[in-house]
């Protein structure tokens, strides 16, 4: 990804070999044109800013749209960004569907053993009751791997 820029600023992003070449059409450009020949014409690469370090559980990373000189060279730049409280529910709210959804899904697999004609094991049954109970746990809805019961 390219940045053209003019008198200091950005003029256009993204900016290709091919806008260059089609904005200086009396120009001939080599297949591969080389960076200093792109810096003569105002076109520079774009890196990117590695992330911040932020909570996910309150704030999102917000890619910037323009890029920025930094050090000397043009990167977009990422910006830590806090959450609304209605944005932070509704996170919470997509993240407790999606462990309702895993829960009835592991149930599911189980439900032939708990059928009038089978006897459940004293460990299965711990197992499906843990399932049941998992919105019940102190990490609810933000669940790590091992916060699920383990299968017998």
């Amino acid at each position: 990804m390219f940045v053209k820029i003019t008198n200091g600023q950005v003029a256009t992003y993204p900016y290709t070999v091919g806008d260059l070449r089609r904005d200086n059409p009396n120009t001939s450009f080599p297949k591969q044109v080389p960076e200093a020949t792109m810096a003569a014409f105002g076109m520079y690469p774009v890196g990117y800013e590695g992330a911040p370090a932020f909570d996910p559980m309150t704030h999102r990373i917000q890619n910037s749209n323009l890029p920025e000189l930094k050090d000397g060279e043009w990167v977009l730049t990422k910006t830590v960004v806090a959450l609304t409280a209605e944005q932070i529910a509704d996170r919470d709210a997509a993240k407790a569907k999606e462990v309702r959804e895993q829960r009835s899904k592991l149930l599911a697999e189980t439900d032939y053993l708990a059928l009038s004609d089978n006897t459940l094991t004293t460990e299965m049954a711990a197992y499906r009751q843990a399932l049941r109970d998992i919105t019940s746990h102190a990490n609810f809805p933000h669940l790590d791997e091992a916060d699920w019961p383990v299968k017998p």
